[in-house]
């Protein structure tokens, strides 16, 4: 059983842009599916450091298509990127220091980022690309 199941909600009707959230998906029900029998701990370094390489990924695509089409809202969205760059270093440096409880707190961010992110900030594009010929 899954966490989250992708739908067509989530999709922001540009193919590699809503790939790359799949796979975000992926992650969160990895940690969701280890959590459930009590294997949290032995992931969550996985995870985080698949969260970091997702980062650099996909927010570098969003952030090439903001430039090249002149995205509006392309300063606070990119600020967001920045912040979620910043927690998974967070939740990285706490791994190093020894801290193997924070399965939790990153399903938490990865669900709310999923909600919050995707479902608000990331359709608020989805038209305008759209607009630009992005499929």
């Amino acid at each position: 059983m899954v966490l989250i199941d992708w739908n067509d909600s989530f999709s922001v009707k540009v193919a590699e842009i809503d790939q790359q959230h799949k796979t975000l998906v992926d992650l969160l029900n990895e940690l969701y599916d280890a959590m459930k029998i009590g294997k949290g701990r032995d992931v969550v370094g996985k995870i985080v450091e698949n969260l970091l390489d997702y980062a650099t990924t996909h927010f570098s695509l969003e952030e090439r298509y903001f430039v090249r089409f002149d995205y509006p809202d392309q300063q606070s969205h990119v600020a967001e990127h920045a912040d979620f760059i910043r927690k998974a270093q967070d939740f990285k440096t706490d791994l190093e220091r020894g801290n193997r409880t924070l399965s939790v707190e990153v399903l938490r961010f990865l669900s709310d980022w999923l909600k919050r992110h995707i479902l608000g900030a990331d359709m608020e594009y989805s038209q305008f690309f759209y607009e630009h010929g992005l499929r």
